[in-house]
C-alpha cells in the first residue's frame, strides 16, 4: 500500500498548449502503467524552488520547455554531454538523493523522426541547410554534426547569432546572409527549418526553392500546421518531406523510459492520439 505512483510532467510558461500530457498519457494507458503526467505552469522566478520540492511530491522527472531550458541546465547536478554542448535541457530525471540529472533529447528526436520516415537517410549524403539559430537549431546542428554531415549551411534573421554558432561548433558551419539564404539550397542533401516561421500565428517562411534539388530531404520542426507551406512547396518539387510532429514524439521516448521503466513506441496510433481534436 505504500508504493508510490510515479509522477512526471512538463514545466513551462505558458504550458497549457503543450501536447506532452496527451502524448505521455497515451503511453501510460497503452502499456497499462501506473503513473501520471501533468502540465505545470511555473514562473521563471520560482523554477529553482519548484525543482527542489517536486521529488518530495513523488515526481521522478519532468520535461522542460520555454523559457526554462537554460536555467534548468544550470540548476542540475548532473548533465549529459549533449545537454552541455547544446546549452539547454529539456528532460530532467530526479534521483532519490535529491540530485537532478539533465539531458537534451531534441537532437535525438530530430534524427529519429527522419530515420523513421526515411530509413535510408544518411547525414553524410551532403551539406545540410539549416534555417534559424535558436535553441532548437543548436540541438539539430549538434545531431547533424554527430551523424556525419560534412557541412552545415546556416542562416538566421539576426546574422550574429549564426556567427556565434559557427565560432562554437567549428569550420563545418558556413554562415549565409538571411536575404541570400536561398543559395544554401544549391546541392543541399538535407534541409531543415528550425525557426518559428510558418507556425500558426507567425509569418510565413518565404524562400525561393528554385535551387532545391528534388533528391533532398526536407523537414520542418513546426507541427502546427502539420504540413507547412514550406513542406508543401518542397514536396511539389519532388522532395521527400518530414513534418515536425515526429520530432516531438521521439524526443519524449528517453524520458518516458527513465521515468516509467518502459521504452515506448512511436507509431500511427500515437500520432492520431496526439492530433485528436
Amino acid at each position: 500500500m505504500s508504493e508510490r505512483i510515479p509522477l512526471a510532467g512538463v514545466i513551462g510558461s505558458p504550458v497549457a498548449h503543450s501536447l506532452s500530457p496527451r502524448l505521455h498519457g497515451h503511453w501510460l494507458r497503452s502499456y497499462g502503467l501506473k503513473g501520471h503526467y501533468v502540465p505545470l505552469e511555473v514562473d521563471p522566478s520560482n523554477l529553482q524552488d519548484v525543482l527542489r520540492i517536486l521529488p518530495n511530491m513523488g515526481f521522478v522527472g519532468v520535461n522542460v520547455t520555454i523559457p526554462h531550458k537554460e536555467m534548468a541546465l544550470e540548476l542540475a547536478n548532473l548533465v549529459t554531454d549533449r545537454a552541455a554542448l547544446i546549452g539547454a535541457a529539456n528532460t530532467l530525471i530526479f534521483y532519490e538523493d535529491g540530485r537532478i540529472h539533465a539531458d537534451n533529447t531534441d537532437g535525438y528526436g530530430f534524427l529519429a523522426n527522419i530515420r523513421q520516415n526515411i530509413p535510408e537517410w544518411d547525414a553524410s549524403w551532403g551539406p545540410a541547410a539549416v534555417f534559424g539559430a535558436g535553441g532548437a537549431s543548436r540541438a539539430i546542428i549538434t545531431a547533424l554534426l554527430d551523424a556525419g554531415a560534412p557541412e552545415i549551411r546556416l542562416a538566421n534573421r539576426t546574422r550574429t547569432r549564426a556567427e556565434a554558432l559557427r565560432l562554437e561548433f567549428g569550420p563545418r558551419i558556413v554562415v549565409h546572409d538571411w536575404a541570400l539564404s536561398a543559395q544554401m539550397l544549391d546541392g543541399a542533401a538535407t534541409v531543415v527549418n528550425t525557426s518559428s516561421l510558418g507556425m500558426e500565428g507567425q509569418p510565413e517562411f518565404r524562400i525561393s526553392l528554385d535551387k532545391l534539388d528534388p533528391s533532398a530531404v526536407v523537414t520542418d520542426i513546426v507541427y502546427v500546421p502539420l504540413r507547412t507551406p514550406f513542406l508543401e512547396a518542397a514536396a511539389a518539387r519532388g522532395c521527400r518531406t518530414v513534418d515536425g510532429l515526429g520530432m516531438l514524439l521521439h524526443q519524449a521516448v528517453p524520458g518516458f523510459e527513465r521515468w516509467f521503466g518502459h521504452r515506448p513506441s512511436v507509431d500511427d496510433t500515437l500520432r492520431q492520439a496526439v492530433l485528436a481534436p
